[in-house]
């Protein structure tokens, strides 16, 4: 006769688990329906791991983009330099004798990012290494017209200096400081031509998404995640969200243009991002600053490109301590943390507290006023912090300034970051769920997508004003 004791996995396997060869002691089995003394918080073991908030600090702002990149115009230097590279030796010259430059093919013709400008019959030059020798430009002989000649020219010094002697192949530089006519002569024929250089940026598009089934949304976890909320999948939501935000402003930062030869991109031209304009067209220096001599270096280039007052120096942890030191080691008030008498805080409405309040530490020197900040991406070791503190890019210097426009006379920020608009739509951050559930109605499949996009670049302006540090 059968009989029926039930369901395995109810009573008797309790009965079961009392075996003597399986137990052990009571608490044992007690344990298994005891409630574990849980902690809901949720332990920030790496603080916050965000490192946004860069561009915004530094007072770039938002504009609307229209079409498919951006442009915009920078002037030339108002006093360019003589520019070429040589066609022929040329010997050193006795006192007094005159000296012929052949001009080489290849620099005839003034590019768009270059300061080359013809050299006119009458002109004074400066030329030797240290440009103390005063010479005279004559004889000019043209082989073409306009822009496009290939010219040769003698120079000939105004004392009784000697010439040094110059190699073919050999790129040379020199100022014009002037011009020599003698009474009753005409004008000159050749006139130079102001250049502005246009510069364009296309846009990144940026992509990211999350999924989260419907069973994994109904499901409660240990940790409270905020206003008694315990579902996990709402914390790998809010970070997918913090990644593509961080994301999005690291190619604004690091973002490069592709080649145009290079199948793999398939289409994606890239955009130009803040580091990369910086080191084409900007001040790079490739080590710490330390000293107040090595600041003063760094002034002096900064007077050379008419820079502005103020500059956000944004730095990693080891840079950051290393001013610090210098700055414990000033003998005056005015190489002082946050020297009222020497900073200058215009960038925020002249007040120091403002300034400490964003956590920025400022010092001056030589008319110019740095407002310091430490720059968690240059600390994050899964990001430029990786190769650790002593390689790799250790700070940037962005001026709190605005430039102005040689085309139509505006004033534009030093950086602007530009995001796809147009009547109503923009795509600065589209944010949409695909999916049957939580709300989502346009799919059939049992889950939710969340999904994030953005179009954007950024726009350096006057480039040739900023700096970048980085350690080899």
């Amino acid at each position: 006769m059968a009989i029926n004791t039930g369901p395995a996995d109810v009573a008797n396997a309790g009965i079961r688990r009392l075996d003597p060869a399986k137990y052990t002691d009571l608490a044992s089995y007690i344990n298994e329906v005891n409630k574990p003394d849980n902690r809901d918080l949720l332990v920030k073991t790496y603080g916050n791991q965000g490192i946004t908030g860069f561009l915004k600090l530094t007072g770039a702002v938002k504009s609307a983009g229209t079409a498919e990149e951006v442009q915009w115009w920078e002037e030339q230097r108002l006093h360019p330099k003589a520019s070429f590279t040589t066609a022929a030796a040329s010997a050193a010259g006795a006192a007094k004798a005159s000296q012929t430059i052949t001009v080489s093919a290849a620099s005839s013709e003034p590019a768009a990012n270059t300061a080359t400008v013809l050299v006119r019959e009458g002109d004074i030059l400066l030329v030797g290494d240290d440009n103390d020798i005063r010479v005279y430009v004559h004889n000019v002989v043209k082989t073409g017209t306009g822009h496009n000649a290939i010219h040769k020219f003698d120079i000939t010094p105004l004392d009784n200096s000697t010439l040094p002697a110059i190699a073919s192949g050999t790129a040379k530089s020199f100022p014009i400081i002037g011009n020599m006519f003698a009474a009753g002569t005409d004008q000159q024929s050749e006139y130079i031509e102001s250049n502005v250089v246009k510069r364009t940026n296309g846009y990144n598009i940026i992509k990211e998404i999350y999924k989260v089934t419907g069973s994994q949304a109904t499901n409660i976890g240990w940790i409270n995640l905020g206003g008694g909320d315990y579902r996990w999948y709402i914390k790998s939501e809010q970070d997918t969200r913090q990644r593509f935000l961080d994301k999005r402003e690291m190619m604004m930062l690091l973002g490069q243009k592709t080649s145009s030869t290079n199948t793999a991109f398939d289409n994606i031209s890239g955009s130009e991002g803040y580091f990369d304009a910086v080191e084409t067209r900007g001040i790079s220096a490739n080590d710490y600053i330390s000293t107040f001599g090595e600041v003063d270096e760094l002034i002096i280039e900064l007077d050379k490109q008419g820079a502005g007052p103020e500059y956000a120096f944004y730095c990693n942890r080891t840079q950051d301590l290393k001013i610090d030191d210098m700055l414990a080691k000033g003998l005056s008030p005015a190489n002082s943390m946050t020297a009222g008498v020497a900073a200058q805080f215009g960038a925020f409405n002249n007040n120091k507290d403002s300034a400490i309040e964003l956590g920025f530490r400022s010092f001056g020197r030589g008319g110019y006023t740095f407002h310091k900040h430490d720059w968690k991406l240059l600390n994050e070791p899964t990001l430029l912090g990786a190769s650790g503190s002593d390689k790799g890019y250790v700070g940037v210097m962005v001026p709190m300034s605005t430039v102005v426009d040689p085309k139509s006379g505006d004033r534009n920020p030093s950086l602007e970051m530009n995001y796809k608009s147009s009547n109503g739509y923009s795509r600065e951050l589209e944010h949409w769920m695909t999916g049957s559930i939580l709300g989502a109605t346009n799919d059939t499949k049992d889950l939710v997508q969340f999904n994030y996009r953005s179009e954007c670049n950024l726009v350096t302006r006057a480039a040739n004003r900023h700096v970048i540090l980085k350690k080899s």
